[in-house]
């Protein structure tokens, strides 16, 4: 099983503040759903609950928490990364995406393949951030780039990183 990060960050790594994201990218928001359509995405509790506690459709949703007993609808429910990528491998998804937050990415780098970054570039406060992708263990495959314009606040890039 393939193991995917997929991320918007700023070109300082800011991914959020106050459990929000820091800006409004329909192409990125279209990108990720088309991206981790069908297959597995998990993510840590906060990052589940700033989505409005509801279940992505179309994907099998996998929250990790520390939380015991804590339960959504739709939603599996594990105790660690570990514990998703068992579920994920066991249930025959080809990919898993981690979608955040911050402290899930940093842990999920050394186990992924590879990384869907949206760069948004501007440098943002934020009081999350993704980790520094290591340039000698990554390298970036494609970089798509789109400038600002009335719907997107900043310019920004997909790029597709594959670990090396």
């Amino acid at each position: 099983m393939i193991i995917s990060l997929i991320v918007a960050a700023s070109t300082n790594n800011a991914i959020g503040m106050n459990n929000q994201l820091l800006w409004k990218l329909p192409k990125d928001l279209k990108f990720f759903k088309n991206t981790t359509w069908g297959n597995a995405v998990v993510m840590g509790r906060k990052t589940f609950e700033s989505l409005g506690n509801k279940p992505l459709p179309g994907r099998l949703n996998i929250v990790i928490t520390r939380q015991q007993g804590w339960k959504a609808d739709g939603i599996t429910v594990v105790h660690s990364l570990d514990d998703a990528i068992f579920f994920a491998k066991s249930h025959n998804y080809k990919e898993l995406f981690v979608a955040g937050g911050g402290e899930i990415y940093k842990e999920a780098m050394s186990k992924a393949n590879q990384i869907y970054l949206t760069r948004v570039h501007a440098e943002i406060n934020g009081d999350t951030f993704f980790p520094e992708i290591n340039a000698n263990k990554w390298q970036i495959e494609t970089d798509a780039e789109f400038p600002a314009d009335a719907k997107h606040a900043y310019p920004f890039s997909f790029q597709l990183w594959k670990h090396k």
